[in-house]
This record gives C-alpha cells, structure tokens and sequence, in this order.
C-alpha cells in the first residue's frame, strides 16, 4: 500500500469513500496495512461515521475458566475476544493484548464497550495482590479505562449488570455496589441488597433489575421472578416480587430457569419444559418465554426442536447466553452451539454453530457484543 494511488486521495475524500462501507467491511479493510488503520481509526473518521453505521451484533465468548487468564496471559489465547457473526457465519477474534494486565476475563458489554475483570496493571501491581479491577473497553479502537478496585470476593461472587455508559451494579445475595461515571465522588456506593436467596441471571433493563430468587426448600426449589432499581436499592433496599394470578404454575413448569434481556426491554425467560411435577421430572424440551414487562403477560417465544433437544437430553448440564434477538445453548459433550434467533418478522429460528473456539467441557458462557467504532470508555 505504500505506493498506492489511495496514499495520494485527501484524507478527507477517503473518509467519505470509505463512509459508504458497512461497519463490518470498515473493520476489514483497517486490516489491510497500517495507512488505512491510522485513517479507519482518526477522530474525524469515526465522527463522520457515528450517525451513519449501526452497531455490528456479535456473539462473544468468554474464556472457559476465569484460572486460565492468570498464566502467561500476553502469550495465550486468552489474550483475544472470540465473537461469532451470525450473518457471515464466522468466528474471529479481537484482540486484547493491548491492556496492561496481568489476567483479564471478559464478562459483559453494553453500548460497544467491554467490560473485563482485571488483576492489576503489570507496572503497578505487584504479583499475589488480591485487588481486582474492572476495566471498560473499546477493543475496535484499543481504548480502555480502570474503574475504582474491587476486592476479590466481588469478583468471585458478584454479577456485574451493566447498562448506560458508566453505569455498572455489581450484585450479590447479600450487597450490593454501584458505580457512575457521572458521580462526583468517582467511587462505588454500597448497600445492602435484602434478597431473599442467591440471585440467579439477574439482568438490568434500562434502571430496572430483575432477578430469580430460589425461595422454596432445601428439598424442592421454587423459583420467583423478583424486581427493584438502582434508586430504591440505595435508599430502601426493597424488591418487589412479581406474580399475577394469571400466570399460575409458570415457574412450576421450568426447570433450571434462567433470565436474558430481550428486545424492546422485554425479559426472555428459558428452561427446561418438565414433563410432569414430580421432583425428578425429565424435560421434554428447552422453552423460551417471553415477559412484557408493561402488561405482565408471559408468550412462548420459541421450544427447541426434538431433534435438536436429545443432544441437550443426554446432556448433564446446559448453559444459555445471549440477549436480544438471539439466545445461544451449551452442553457437555454436545461439542457446539444452539442458537435461537428471532427473524425481522417476529419468528424464531433455531440452528446449530460449529467450530466453537476452545473449551475441553463443552459448557460454553457468553454474552452480546455490539461492536461500535465510535463507543468512548
């Protein structure tokens, strides 16, 4: 390219051939040599584009274990974040080899930004030091940003909510702890989080928090749907406990239920279909219900095909990631993913991903990535 007639355009006309291009070919063609990186990349570029280009939804992986980013980490393969395109049916990857750190576990994103569990800087922190960072991201654009510290039982235990830009809730039985970017004090707020049980796939839907709280027995659970907001989880600590009369034996009849966050702040609610209400009841098939959350009333989004389902069958154990429009399905010794993705006409799809980077156990997590050039940490 060093001799290219392109190396003889204005930047400002190249800026507008290239203006022209999907987010997914501008991030191809930043690939092709250093020139078009620094162009794709300048400040002007990426404000002329900021109106123009939708996000690029992708699929991301985190690492198997969160042990394997604490060896070597600037020589591993963890040192990248594996995304899926649905629409191109391809894996690649971002690389993260340009945050400072010893070991890093991507966990969650919002708005184009990755969030990231971090031990220290490399510089800073001495090895054996226990305080955990979480970082804030662009890997598109390499930006990235060190939020207050954390002790490690929050990393371990906490489930890390992100919703606006510079909003984060970490979450956990027994406390919780909020972070703005737009505070004054620059530093998490504490409180306590009064739930009555271990929050399972807590979700944040624009200020909303909404978890499932096993509050049955020892012997058989009984799972509920619980709700609060940032605001009454700082001043009250209350939560509400959703339930309609209408919806009778809905959380009777789901096995392991888990909670997504849908499109147009609905709440996708999935699990196993028991064939009955005994206590060791198998599952006919993995459901996907759908909450409006303005109405309160549940619909059936999708039901994993049978012949899709007897690999999860034979499964001991499944994960679901996802959110959105789409809600991916792991299992051991399955050896890849489900996927269910709702089409632009309201109807859900369902088809198998291969080549799945990784993993021995076949129990892979994840989350949504929309990739943004123009998302600031």
């Amino acid at each position: 390219m060093e001799f290219s007639p392109l190396n003889r355009l204005p930047q400002d006309t190249l800026h507008q051939i290239f203006s022209h291009l999907t987010l997914r070919e501008i991030m191809v063609s930043k690939c092709v040599c250093k020139c078009l990186n620094a162009t794709l990349s300048s400040p002007a570029f990426l404000h002329l584009i900021s109106t123009q280009q939708p996000p690029l939804s992708l699929l991301a992986l985190r690492p198997s274990h969160r042990t394997h980013t604490h060896t070597h980490n600037n020589s591993s393969s963890h040192c990248a974040l594996h995304v899926f395109d649905t629409m191109l049916n391809y894996w690649f990857r971002f690389p993260l080899s340009f945050l400072p750190f010893r070991s890093h576990y991507p966990i969650t994103s919002s708005h184009g930004l990755l969030y990231l569990w971090a031990e220290g800087p490399t510089s800073v922190s001495p090895p054996g030091n226990n305080s955990k960072t979480l970082i804030v991201c662009n890997p598109l654009t390499r930006q990235f940003k060190l939020l207050p510290q954390l002790g490690s039982a929050w990393c371990k235990h906490g489930s890390v909510l992100v919703g606006s830009p510079n909003q984060v809730l970490v979450l956990t039985e027994l406390a919780a702890i909020y972070f703005s970017g737009s505070s004054t004090s620059n530093n998490w707020l504490k409180f306590s989080s009064n739930l009555p049980s271990k929050p399972r796939s807590p979700i944040l839907i624009s200020d909303t928090i909404l978890a499932l709280c096993d509050v049955g027995s020892p012997w058989r659970s009984q799972w509920k749907l619980f709700r609060s907001t940032v605001k009454d989880l700082q001043f009250s600590q209350q939560w509400t406990r959703l339930e309609k009369h209408e919806w009778g034996d809905i959380f009777d009849i789901m096995k392991r239920p888990r909670l997504l966050a849908g499109k147009n702040d609905k709440v996708l609610m999935i699990g196993g279909l028991k064939s009955s209400y005994s206590l060791h009841s198998t599952c006919s098939t993995i459901l996907i219900l759908r909450l409006d959350m303005e109405s309160l009333e549940w619909e059936e989004a999708g039901r994993m095909p049978p012949e899709m389902f007897r690999y999860f069958q034979d499964s001991s154990k499944f994960k679901v990631f996802g959110g959105g429009s789409r809600v991916c399905f792991s299992g051991k010794r399955v050896g890849r993913l489900a996927l269910w993705e709702e089409n632009e006409y309201g109807k859900g799809e369902w088809r198998w991903i291969s080549g799945v980077p990784g993993n021995s156990d076949g129990l892979y997590r994840g989350f949504v990535f929309e990739a943004r050039l123009n998302a600031l940490p």
